[in-house]
C-alpha cells in the first residue's frame, strides 16, 4: 500500500523536530558606535551585501518574527501532528534565535522591531483566511519561502569557502532526502563567520554562522512537508 497525505515523511520530520537550534556565546561589552552608520563585513554578497549592521539585524529579526507568528497560527490550526510538530520546533528553534541575537548585542541603541512589516502582515492574513489542507499548505509553503530569504540573507556575513565546504558535505551526507542535524553530525565541517574588525560586526556575524545551518535544516524539512502536502491522498 501507498503511503497517504504526509506519512511519507512522518518518520524522516519526527525523527529530527525535537531538536533545538545551537546557543550564542556569551557577548563581550558592546560598542557604542551606532549599528546603523557601519556596514557589515560581508562574506558571499546576496541578499544583506550592502546593508548596514543596524538594517542587517532589523531585517533578520523580522524575518524571524514572522517565522515565529506564522508557526503559533500552525500549532492552532495545522491538520496533521508532523506539521504540529514542525511548528512547534520552529517557535523553539526561532524564539531561541531572537534572543540570542539580542544578547549578543546588549547595549547597542538598536530600534528591535515589534510587529510585523507589510509584507509579512500580509502573508499572515491570507494564511488566516484558510482552512484544514488548505491552510496546511499554504504554511508550509510560507515556510519554504521564508527560510529561503532568511538563508541567503545569512549567507552575506558568512565566509565564503567555509560556507561552500559546508554545503558540499551537507549534500554529500544527506540521507533519505533530509538534511543531517547541525549540531551533530555536521560538528566537523562548520560555517564560519566572515572576519571584521568592529566588534559588534563580528558578533552579528557569529551569530549567522551559528543560526544558518539551523535555519538551512528548517528550509529542507518545510520543502519535504511541502513536498507531500501537494501529492493526492491515495487509499
Amino acid at each position: 500500500m501507498r503511503p497517504t497525505g504526509l506519512s511519507w515523511v512522518t518518520v524522516a520530520a519526527l525523527a529530527i523536530i525535537n531538536s533545538g537550534c545551537s546557543s550564542t556565546e556569551a557577548p563581550k561589552p558592546a560598542s557604542s558606535e551606532p549599528l546603523a552608520a557601519h556596514p557589515g563585513a560581508v562574506g558571499a554578497g546576496g541578499a544583506g551585501a550592502n546593508l548596514t549592521d543596524g538594517e542587517f539585524v532589523r531585517d533578520v529579526a523580522l524575518k524571524n518574527m514572522a517565522e515565529v507568528e506564522l508557526s503559533r497560527m500552525a500549532l492552532d490550526r495545522a491538520t496533521t501532528a508532523t506539521i504540529k510538530a514542525f511548528a512547534q520546533r520552529m517557535l523553539g528553534d526561532h524564539e531561541s534565535a531572537g534572543q540570542n541575537l539580542k544578547s549578543a548585542l546588549s547595549g547597542q541603541p538598536i530600534d528591535w522591531p515589534t510587529q510585523l512589516e507589510d509584507k509579512h502582515r500580509k502573508t499572515a492574513d491570507e494564511l488566516a483566511k484558510k482552512q484544514g489542507a488548505d491552510f496546511d499548505r499554504g504554511y508550509v509553503k510560507a515556510m519554504v519561502e521564508g527560510h529561503q530569504d532568511l538563508a541567503a540573507k545569512l549567507e552575506s556575513r558568512l565566509d565564503v569557502q567555509s560556507l561552500t565546504d559546508w554545503k558540499t558535505a551537507a549534500a554529500g551526507r544527506a540521507q533519505s532526502k533530509a538534511l543531517p542535524e547541525p549540531d551533530t553530525v555536521m560538528r566537523d565541517v562548520q560555517v564560519r563567520p566572515n572576519a571584521a574588525d568592529r566588534e559588534v560586526t563580528m558578533k552579528i556575524n557569529r551569530w549567522a554562522a551559528e543560526t544558518y545551518p539551523v535555519v538551512q535544516k528548517h528550509l529542507d524539512m518545510a520543502r519535504a512537508l511541502e513536498t507531500a502536502a501537494k501529492r493526492p491522498p491515495t487509499n
